[in-house]
């Protein structure tokens, strides 16, 4: 009979592997050496994530469940393709989500956390109009950091494993399906940067129906970008009624 230990090794080593190769298709789709509506094998896969058969066949299943891949027969794994309807369908998902949070926090959240919030896009916004026309692919790069870090924030604050997790699954879709407009770029720096200070000053009120709806502005903003609409021109306007 095995050891105790040996039971609880045998069995660590498998959800080490799974994870492992959920991590490392992730990362092949946000850098692009998977792209949307790419056919796969599972051999193709052993050989991207360097991770044996066994770890595949049994990653393949919460990608399925997660809506990343989806099987074809006699053709094999496809990467699901971004539509029209599946980017509306995932922002209003985000809105569901977001709206909430963003009334949850003005309520709850300390005076301090909203101060840090506060200093960190502050200081992004000045930066970032200093180094205006100099190149500054660094700092369009620390503004998405900031960016997807207050949205998590207000997530992660509601404590709900549940939602966190499906929301998280939810940007990897934006992500990795409309990177050149879910992405943040220099155009759009500035703009995001004060539609976000705007969220701020409604969580301050601590009023959850002007923080949900500053929220709600910012969100459908995103969504008209990601559709390309066009909308940012509007959206900064917007920004702009906080000089």
């Amino acid at each position: 009979m095995k050891s105790a230990n040996g039971q609880g090794e045998g069995k660590r080593e498998p959800l080490k592997l799974r994870e492992r190769a959920y991590e490392s298709f992730i990362e092949h789709l946000l850098t692009g050496n998977i792209r949307p509506g790419q056919f796969l094998s599972q051999r193709e896969l052993t050989e991207l994530t360097k991770l044996p058969l066994g770890a595949i066949r049994e990653l393949i299943p919460r990608l399925e469940v997660e809506g990343l891949i989806i099987t074809v027969p006699q053709r094999g794994l496809q990467v699901v393709h971004a539509d029209v309807k599946l980017i509306q369908d995932a922002f209003q998902f985000r809105l569901f989500l977001e709206r909430e949070a963003a009334a949850i926090f003005a309520q709850e959240a300390s005076d301090e956390m909203l101060a840090e919030l506060r200093k960190a896009h502050e200081s992004m916004l000045v930066t970032f109009q200093r180094a205006s026309g100099k190149g500054h692919s660094d700092l369009v790069a620390q503004a998405q950091e900031l960016d997807w870090h207050l949205h998590n924030t207000l997530i992660n604050f509601l404590g709900n494993p549940i939602i966190a997790s499906a929301y998280r699954v939810n940007l990897l879709k934006l992500r990795v399906f409309r990177q050149e407009r879910t992405r943040l770029n220099e155009a759009v720096v500035i703009p995001t940067m004060r539609e976000h200070l705007v969220i701020l000053d409604a969580l301050a009120t601590r009023d959850p129906n002007k923080a949900a709806d500053a929220m709600t502005t910012h969100v459908l903003h995103a969504r008209d970008r990601a559709l390309g609409l066009g909308t940012s021109a509007p959206a900064e306007r917007a920004a702009k009624k906080r000089k």
